[in-house]
């Protein structure tokens, strides 16, 4: 009976560990807890530092954005230039909120990122956000995110 017991509680703690370890594993998409706003994603892939292009404008809006499927929330600007409407994506939620750096509608901002695609829609992914005499620096000179080495 003791036996049967043991092998009981023994399967159980089995189950438990090998849960617990699986929910603990890394993000939704790589990039260990990343969410998919890593390095070696998808959507990092999308970033060519060689096409980076300056945008300046009025933010006419702030959007929560999930950029691709299986990717945790993002935080974008829409920014009305002299000659269009853009969307940059800023980064993820769970950085982008621990910022001092606050960028509300109606500030004036010049955006240096990488235009692309997705979802049939121009983006553009930001590397920096100039507000004023500060800037906001999202990825460096190579297009490593900023949040990459955060819990480094």
């Amino acid at each position: 009976m003791k036996k049967k017991w043991l092998t009981g509680l023994m399967i159980v703690m089995v189950f438990l560990l090998t849960s617990s370890l699986a929910l603990a594993g890394p993000g939704k998409l790589g990039g260990r807890g990343s969410g998919g706003w890593g390095m070696g994603t998808p959507y990092q892939g999308m970033y060519n530092p060689a096409n980076l292009e300056t945008f300046s404008g009025e933010v006419i809006g702030l959007e929560q954005t999930v950029p691709m499927k299986r990717m945790n929330q993002g935080i974008a600007l829409v920014v009305k230039t002299e000659t269009e409407t853009v969307t940059i994506h800023l980064g993820p939620s769970w950085y982008m909120e621990r910022l001092d750096a606050k960028i509300v509608k109606g500030d004036k901002v010049e955006v240096k990122g990488v235009r692309t695609t997705l979802a049939g829609k121009s983006v553009v992914l930001a590397a920096e956000v100039k507000k004023g005499d500060s800037v906001l620096v999202l990825r460096d000179a190579s297009g490593v995110p900023v949040w990459a080495g955060w819990r480094r």
